[in-house]
């Protein structure tokens, strides 16, 4: 029988995971009588991309011991993510959001995420063997912008990370109701300064950045130390930077239903493809690829791509680079 120190996996994944409720029709929430429940939180919707596109993940959060905690668990449990290192705390709630849709498949959040349980991860609450085994850490700047604790956790679990020789994954993901712009550009722009790759959007470079010209603003975050920049820019694409080469990468048209958690499901697959040991521009494009996809249904975690579905996609698109 497998014991829970002995289970190991290629990634580890740390933030925040909430509980989805998705407006079934466009407009405020305030006219909205029905609403399909679903996942979130941009950590976990990342594990979950890894999972469904091959590769083995693990998930690192506190949860409540609530129903809808309950209800992460048989998620991760269903898709494959290690959940072993999640601490389901007792008498502690499991965040919650809202999503009101708006047309082109834009959306507006309403949040219930103060004091939750995953806002109380700390340091001590970290398996740091798990992390060393680990080949890739991720995490993002909203994990790190819901607790002092857990900004904290972040900043452990990385150096554990790159102590080991892994690589360290970083999404920005800058929310500025959840700090003040001061102490979200100090720990981004510091993190940014330790992360491997960083996988950030247009909006979350031009903050960082004060660029609006995606090449610019690219160029000023790489010589901040990280090897590689992938700069999400939605239905564009990407702009992928390194030392050695720039690639601006395509991306595909689709029809458009809801955003949400299309970028969390590129850096999954970007973090694949670099697992895979492909070339940038192939795994920039399969990147591209998944987020696409994903924008095709409603919600977070549903619309994320398998791997199979995936290529399949891509092939009938008649790229070169999946023959």
């Amino acid at each position: 029988m497998e014991r829970l120190e002995d289970r190991f996996v290629e990634v580890v994944s740390l933030g925040e995971p909430m509980l989805e409720f998705n407006a079934v029709a466009k407009g405020s929430l305030r006219f909205v009588d029905t609403y399909t429940r679903g996942w979130g939180g941009d950590t976990s919707n990342f594990a979950v991309a890894v999972a469904r596109l091959g590769r083995s993940v693990g998930y690192i959060a506190r949860i409540g011991d609530d129903e809808f905690g309950k209800c992460f668990l048989d998620m991760w449990k269903r898709e494959g993510v290690d959940h072993s290192r999640v601490i389901v705390e007792k008498g502690g709630f499991t965040a919650i959001y809202f999503i009101s849709l708006i047309d082109g498949g834009e959306h507006d959040f309403t949040y219930y995420r103060r004091d939750s349980a995953a806002s109380h991860l700390s340091p001590e609450d970290l398996d740091l063997e798990y992390i060393r085994r680990a080949k890739v850490f991720h995490s993002s700047g909203i994990s790190q912008a819901i607790s002092e604790s857990c900004r904290e956790a972040v900043f452990k679990a990385a150096e554990t990370a790159k102590k080991a020789g892994g690589k360290f994954s970083y999404d920005p993901n800058i929310r500025l109701k959840l700090w003040s712009e001061n102490l979200a550009k100090a720990t981004v722009n510091y993190t940014i300064e330790m992360a491997d790759i960083v996988l950030p959007s247009m909006e979350d470079a031009k903050f960082l950045t004060g660029e609006s010209d995606p090449k610019a603003a690219a160029e000023k975050i790489l010589r901040r130390g990280p090897e590689i920049v992938a700069l999400k820019l939605g239905g564009e694409g990407c702009l992928v930077y390194t030392k050695e080469e720039v690639l601006r990468v395509p991306g595909f048209p689709v029809e458009v239903v809801d955003t949400t958690g299309a970028g969390d499901a590129f850096d999954g697959a970007f973090v694949v493809g670099i697992l895979e040991g492909w070339p940038l521009r192939k795994t920039s494009e399969f990147a591209n690829a998944v987020g696409a996809v994903t924008t095709t249904g409603k919600g977070a975690v549903s619309p994320i791509p398998k791997r199979e579905e995936i290529l399949d996609f891509l092939r009938k698109k008649g790229s070169e680079l999946w023959r």
